[in-house]
């Protein structure tokens, strides 16, 4: 066959004494134009003289790659650079899982213990080395950067593949904790997302790990002919709207990934660290947790070992405790937008995985694209923020308006009456918007709230992009005139200026903007 490989094996030793009658066995053997591979298996010693005899083959084949080479003699090739310049491939030690116990699983691999102290994670991909060498060195970075983690001290071959081996004492995944101790999983719920705060709050040097946001855009395009035009472009600008961000996020963060060990919680499985907006760890975390098992509750137990009610229950415990917040709409807000990069990735994983050529990947597909395609369609940007809450601009969804409000408020100690004022106040303007921001469908509003100290002031903030209105600019009701001269409506108004200590409004970039500040 054209091009075929040209395997060439040397044993023994290769050193002054046979350097040249070496070189000219290697070149003997290359009889083709085909990529060469040495197997070095069976060398048990080389000096300067084979190093370069070794590096005038390279010369003239660029694409040498040496194979099965010993601990002993790959110490010779990394002394001297030789495995900066050449593709040299350590000789694995072999180790067998028959029997063993596995105890998670990740996007790329499946962690087993192979004995009291040692866990191994063995790569679904065959040809994993490249992600090996990828995640010790990410795994290294994020251990400098202060994430505690376990780095892999070995690595093996085991069946057709490789595997990655850490030492792990009687280390406990968080979900094997929630499924044999129950009563931990609040305790549980404070480690993760203690632990996701971390990873979140951590900056990464530039160009040290990849960036979400550009694989987003390309998940994005792979679904171009997968929807319809309009929300594939909806889709695509809600993604580039994301600002960069150099924060470390996990990519595959789940309570597998999490291990308990003498009074430490580590975070494993490093190969799909990267940076970006915290949307995208949370959109990972949904399918984790909901999404994959929407139309196979099996699926959730088989990957995080626990049953799909406490795995929905978890994910709404995290995402609370995450934002510091029990308000449902806030909750729901970031649900939704996580839910939209989420789907994309389930609907783009399925047609990869060949979803389209059977009943149930197909019946999978549309039941995500049917989700997706309802969330684009009511969307206005994927990005959040703590003190803000974005929420369709309906008057039933007032309360939850209110309690977001008021839980600021609590949070400070406001007293009674002046809470009552700025409860009056929030109703009236959010009312007001829900009655005539838009005139057809459904549109959003955001409210935004602040607190300063010095002088100690509560700022609340309504945006929305409905019909341009500034409601400064009505006439004050006559208060003096009876009920029968009474014009109907523009108290609401009225009351929140006389309320609030100062209102203003301004429209830009397409956006009504109502600021409220009450001094506390």
């Amino acid at each position: 066959m054209e091009n075929e490989k040209i395997l060439i094996k040397l044993d023994g030793r290769v050193d002054s004494n046979n350097a040249a009658e070496t070189e000219q066995y290697i070149t003997s053997q290359i009889t083709g134009e085909g990529p060469i591979e040495i197997d070095a298996s069976g060398l048990e010693y080389i000096s300067s003289a084979g190093l370069r005899v070794l590096l005038h083959i390279k010369k003239d084949h660029p694409d040498l790659v040496i194979r099965g080479v010993s601990s002993e003699v790959y110490e010779i090739f990394e002394m001297t650079g030789f495995t900066q310049i050449i593709n040299v491939e350590k000789a694995y030690k072999v180790i067998s899982i028959e029997g063993c116990e596995p105890i998670a699983q990740g996007a790329n691999g499946i962690l087993y213990r192979i004995d009291q102290d040692n866990l191994v994670k063995v790569y679904k991909n065959a040809n994993a080395l490249e992600e090996i060498r990828n995640e010790r060195e990410v795994a290294k970075l994020a251990l400098v950067l202060g994430i505690p983690t376990a780095i892999s001290y070995d690595v093996v071959r085991v069946g057709d593949s490789y595997g990655s081996v850490f030492e792990l004492l009687n280390a406990k995944s968080l979900s094997r904790i929630m499924v044999s101790e129950p009563e931990k999983v609040d305790w549980c719920v404070d480690e993760f997302v203690k632990m996701l705060r971390k990873i979140h709050g951590t900056e990464v040097p530039a160009g040290k790990l990849p960036d979400m946001k550009e694989t987003a855009l390309k998940w994005a395009d792979f679904l171009k002919d997968h929807l319809p035009a309009e929300a594939y472009d909806r889709l695509k600008k809600l993604i580039e709207n994301i600002p960069v961000s150099n924060h470390m996020i996990h990519g595959d963060y789940h309570t597998n990934n999490l291990e308990f060990q003498d009074g430490e919680v580590l975070l494993i499985d490093m190969d799909t660290l990267a940076v970006g907006d915290p949307i995208f760890e949370l959109a990972s975390m949904f399918n984790a947790y909901v999404g994959f098992g929407e139309m196979d509750e099996g699926v959730t137990k088989d990957f995080l070992g626990i049953e799909r009610s406490a795995a929905i229950d978890f994910w709404h415990k995290t995402l609370a405790k995450y934002l510091e917040t029990d308000n449902e709409a806030k909750i729901r807000e970031v649900e939704d937008k996580a839910r939209i990069i989420g789907y994309v990735r389930l609907i783009r994983r399925s047609i990869r995985r060949k979803g389209l050529e059977s009943e149930k990947g197909r019946a999978e597909i549309e039941h995500w694209k049917s989700e997706l395609l309802d969330l684009l369609d009511k969307a206005d940007s994927l990005t959040f923020s703590a003190n803000e809450l974005e929420t369709d601009a309906l008057t039933e969804n007032l309360e939850y308006v209110q309690e977001f409000v008021k839980d600021y408020l609590d949070k400070i100690g406001c007293p009674e009456k002046t809470k009552n004022q700025v409860d009056i106040a929030v109703e009236e303007i959010f009312v007001n918007i829900a009655h005539y921001a838009y005139k057809t469908g459904i549109g959003k509003a955001v409210v935004r709230v602040e607190i300063t100290d010095e002088p100690a002031t509560v700022t609340i903030t309504f945006m929305d992009h409905g019909v341009e209105y500034n409601p400064l600019e009505r006439d004050d009701p006559d208060i003096t005139l009876s009920a029968e001269e009474r014009d109907i409506g523009g108290l609401g108004i009225f009351m929140t200026k006389n309320l609030m200590d100062d209102v203003t409004y301004e429209y830009n970039e397409g956006k009504n903007i109502l600021k409220l500040k009450k001094s506390l």
